[in-house]
């Protein structure tokens, strides 16, 4: 299966395609889980190690919060709210700095955890969709070729 990354436009955010709730039916809580983790293991060690926990237990706490926020917007328990409150992830990724860059490294990361998952290509491209929109939401600073616009995002 290709999946394609969406060009960044800081001056028209995407919608953001929301989950289908069969991925979690499919995948379990147990594959939604590995899936993250996977996806985390590549950017421990990728060029945006950087905007990630630096120790063992804050990296292993980061992919608990970011499964539990996958998993609560496909249908499942609460599990993100119940424990960090409203998910607010554009207030949550304001201090790090992400730039268009950053996003596609996260998102080849995900490509290459995306294509260990034994599921449908519905399923996939499902999830693919939603990271790949919900990531132009999270960039928040301009990229080093673009010194010379207003960054609006």
């Amino acid at each position: 299966m290709e999946f394609n990354i969406e060009e960044f436009n800081p001056n028209k955010l995407a919608d953001v395609k929301m989950l289908s709730k069969e991925i979690l039916l499919h995948l379990k809580e147990e594959g939604v889980r590995k899936l993250i983790d996977d996806h985390y293991e590549l950017l421990r060690v990728s060029g945006i190690k950087g905007l990630f926990p630096p120790t063992d237990k804050g990296f292993e706490m980061a992919k608990k919060h970011s499964a539990d926020f996958f998993i609560q917007l496909m249908g499942g328990p609460n599990y993100f709210t119940d424990s960090r409150g409203n998910p607010m992830m554009r207030k949550r990724h304001a201090p790090f700095k992400i730039t268009p860059e950053a996003r596609i490294v996260w998102l080849e990361c995900y490509i290459e955890a995306l294509n260990k998952v034994e599921a449908p290509d519905a399923i996939k491209q499902s999830y693919w969709d939603y990271v790949n929109t919900f990531s132009t939401w999270m960039v928040n600073t301009p990229s080093e070729s673009d010194r010379g616009f207003s960054f609006s995002g």
